[in-house]
């Protein structure tokens, strides 16, 4: 079988480097949900901690301006961690973009793939028929030359 290159195996090499480059920005993605996952994380812990101060202090007895201020920040608290809840949602949502991408780069390069390897056992039935062709031709002929010998 010959190995010189197809526009077939032109498509499943470009098909492999799509599907490769999805493959690279999908990890990044998700790498971008770890790292805003955990900053929402962070923002949780802060905020659960900083509220514990707060019950703390109005235990021990609090005057209403510093109320006021750890008020204030909890309620600047609550809005970070309404925007890291968003962020983080919209991150998820690029990541299952990206994983959409990489199964349509993959099933791609799947048919491709198919396509090729059908290519190649019909050029393997093609070249047994062959084979098998020229082996009758070859006993065909040392019949034909056998009976001519005997008579």
């Amino acid at each position: 079988m010959s190995h010189h290159s197809s526009p077939l195996d032109t498509l499943i090499e470009l098909a492999r480097s799509d599907r490769d480059q999805a493959g690279q920005s999908l990890a990044s993605e998700r790498q971008n949900e770890r790292q805003v996952a955990g900053q929402l994380e962070s923002l949780r812990q802060y905020r659960l901690e900083y509220a514990q101060r707060l019950q703390q202090a109005m235990r021990e007895g609090i005057d209403p301006a510093s109320m006021r201020n750890y008020q204030q920040f909890l309620d600047s608290l609550d809005a970070a961690l309404a925007r890291a809840r968003d962020a983080l949602a919209s991150q998820q949502q690029r990541v299952g973009q990206r994983q959409d991408q990489w199964q349509q780069e993959q099933r791609k390069l799947s048919s491709y793939d198919t396509l090729a390897s059908r290519r190649q056992a019909d050029q393997r039935r093609h070249e047994a028929r062959q084979e098998q062709r020229l082996s009758d031709e070859m006993v065909n002929g040392r019949l034909a030359r056998a009976r001519n010998s005997d008579s």
